[in-house]
Formats: C-alpha cells, sequence, structure tokens
C-alpha cells in the first residue's frame, strides 16, 4: 500500500529539498518557527510549478486560530490568491473561544475556496470533543485533517488518533503530524492504519552572520527542510507500507 508523506515547507529552498528527497505533497507556508503562516503570493507561483501538489496553509497570524472580521477578509483574499496561484488546495480552520470549532467561519472559507482541495489544520487539536470535531469535518466536506491527536506531538495522541480514524472508516482521512520523524513515523502508521502523514522533516541549522542575529534580522538558530531527513522518513514509511 502507498503511504503519502506530506511535508511542510517555508522557503522555495525547502521546497526544492522535500521534493528531491520524496515528499508525495507539500503544505506551503511563512513562519514555520510559529507553526505556518500564510505564505507570499511570490512562493505560492514559484510552488504552482512543482510536480506534486501543493496546499497553502491559510492563516493571518499567530495564535490561537481565533479569527475576526478583518482576519476573515485576509483569508478570503488569500484563497483568491491560492487560487490565481494555481495551487492545488487550502489548509484551513478556525475555533471559537471555548476551543470548538468556528464551523460558521469554517463553511464560509470551504465555499470560497470551491474548487480547491482542502485540508481542516490543527485548529481540530484544541477542540474539547475530538468525535464531535470529526463529524463536524465530515460535514465540512473537508479531504483530510491534519492532527496530532488532541495532543502537542502525534506520538502522545495515539489513543485518540487511533480512535478518530476508526470512526473516521474512509468518510475523511485523518492524516498524524507533529513531532514525526523517521524513528517513529513506523511506529505512529502501524497503530493508526494512516494513508497519509505530515512532517516538517528539518534539521536546525545556526546562523552564519552574527550581525544579522545581533541586529535581529536573523534567529540565531532556525530548522530548514532537510532533503536526507525527507528520504529517511520515505524509507520509513515504504517500509510500514509493505506490511499493510
Amino acid at each position: 500500500m502507498t503511504i503519502l508523506l506530506e511535508v511542510c515547507v517555508d522557503s522555495a529552498e525547502g521546497l526544492a529539498a522535500a521534493i528531491e528527497g520524496g515528499a508525495g505533497r507539500i503544505e506551503l507556508c511563512a513562519a514555520l518557527e510559529l507553526g505556518g503562516l500564510t505564505p507570499l503570493p511570490s512562493l505560492m507561483r514559484i510552488a504552482a510549478r512543482a510536480s506534486i501538489p501543493v496546499y497553502a496553509m491559510i492563516r493571518p497570524h499567530a495564535g490561537l486560530f481565533i479569527f475576526d472580521g478583518a482576519d476573515e477578509e485576509a483569508m478570503m483574499i488569500d484563497i483568491d490568491a491560492v487560487r490565481a496561484a494555481g495551487l492545488a488546495g487550502v489548509v484551513i480552520g478556525a475555533n471559537r473561544p471555548d476551543g470548538t470549532l468556528d464551523m460558521p467561519l469554517i463553511h464560509r472559507l470551504k465555499a470560497h475556496a470551491a474548487g480547491l482541495g482542502s485540508t481542516l489544520h490543527r485548529a481540530f487539536d484544541l477542540v474539547p470533543d475530538a468525535d464531535q470535531a470529526l463529524e463536524q469535518a465530515v460535514e465540512l466536506g473537508c479531504e483530510r485533517i491534519l492532527t496530532s491527536g488532541c495532543a502537542p506531538k502525534a506520538a502522545d495522541g495515539l489513543d485518540t488518533l487511533k480512535r478518530i480514524s476508526a470512526k473516521a472508516a474512509g468518510r475523511i482521512a485523518i492524516m498524524p503530524g507533529s513531532g514525526i520523524r523517521p524513528a517513529n513515523v513506523g511506529e505512529i502508521l502501524q497503530a493508526t492504519g494512516a494513508r497519509e502523514v505530515h512532517g516538517s522533516c528539518s534539521s536546525p541549522v545556526e546562523s552564519a552572520d552574527p550581525r544579522a542575529v545581533a541586529f535581529g534580522f536573523e534567529a540565531k538558530s532556525t530548522n530548514k527542510t532537510d532533503v536526507a531527513i525527507v528520504r529517511q522518513m520515505r524509507r520509513a514509511i515504504e517500509a510500514v507500507g509493505q506490511n499493510f
């Protein structure tokens, strides 16, 4: 059985590394250190040349996924930019202050993205009732849920991932993500039966320019997509797929 590897990237360099390493789909973002924000239209246009599907994150600011009217307007414009660039889909989601999915807003975003693929992002992981949110995600008509099983890392949310994967019953894909590496992807896939998995496949890189760090133009260290880790993840996934 083929298991798809989605890699999140936030630069043209990361995009190229993910594709070279064997990613099957890209989640295109800005600022992965903040959990991913909407990428610039210029990066969307570069990514549109990719040979694999690219889904763009639609998230106008860091923090919780609670959005007001101005945020909604920005997200609608960003969805227009995704369509104009020719990307395959969008990654959307929103919560109410109580953590439940903001269904009216997500419905409007989904309707505005008609004709594009859609992933419900980790707003799902903040909900108080994952089983209820699963049914809401099915109602929305999203293709998949990117989730860590309502835990900070997927390895800590395995019980929830297993339960909602069984309850999804093919109505929507459950894509585990967060903290997934070559060393643990096999365990997570075998436990959940997932047919797609999400990872950053990154490694830390120290800044080479002390002046840029001193002036605050660059972080002292950051993570960058690592083609070697993408390849390792791909090999680990293929080993699991042979046993399904």
